[in-house]
């Protein structure tokens, strides 16, 4: 890690996203913490996708930080996790969005808004297991599934209403 990381305030965050349906109600949770600080947050949305959930989880707690940190995202997330450590987000870019198949990139949306919330910290990407008794996976389930029971449900604006 490059020296100017020993001076960034080491946050660790746990995201998890979730659709009843697919596509369908959906929420997200994210866990983010600080030292002795501790910060959950959660949204649910009437119509969208399990992978539109994962990636607004991630962009969520990312956004939430106001200075440039040093973070250890954990996510269940293969979908996220893979395109962000295996640099297929800088390749669908560079191909201006669109994937090696020649089709357009699904939740292009999404993935402009994560990489732009990434682009202050340095981040280390790390699959868990879902589901799997990993206590803030657990937690940010939890927020999600509440998140998706609410009486407020938000309109996924960028979703196209496909399986995304």
């Amino acid at each position: 890690m490059p020296e100017e990381s020993a001076a960034l305030k080491r946050v660790i965050i746990h995201t998890d996203g979730g659709c009843k349906g697919n596509p369908g109600p959906g929420g997200y949770g994210a866990v983010l913490v600080a030292g002795q600080h501790r910060k959950e947050l959660s949204a649910g949305f009437r119509h969208t996708t399990n992978n539109r959930m994962e990636l607004r989880a991630a962009i969520a707690a990312l956004e939430f930080l106001n200075q440039p940190c040093d973070v250890e995202l954990h996510s269940d997330s293969k979908y996220l996790v893979d395109a962000m450590t295996k640099k297929w987000v800088v390749g669908w870019q560079k191909k201006n969005w669109v994937t090696a198949a020649k089709t357009p990139v699904k939740n292009r949306d999404l993935w402009q808004r994560l990489t732009a919330a990434a682009t202050p910290h340095q981040i280390d990407w790390r699959w868990v297991k879902g589901h799997a008794g990993h206590r803030e996976n657990e937690r940010c389930d939890t927020l999600a599934n509440l998140a998706v029971a609410s009486a407020n449900l938000q309109e996924d604006v960028g979703f196209s209403g496909g399986d995304d």
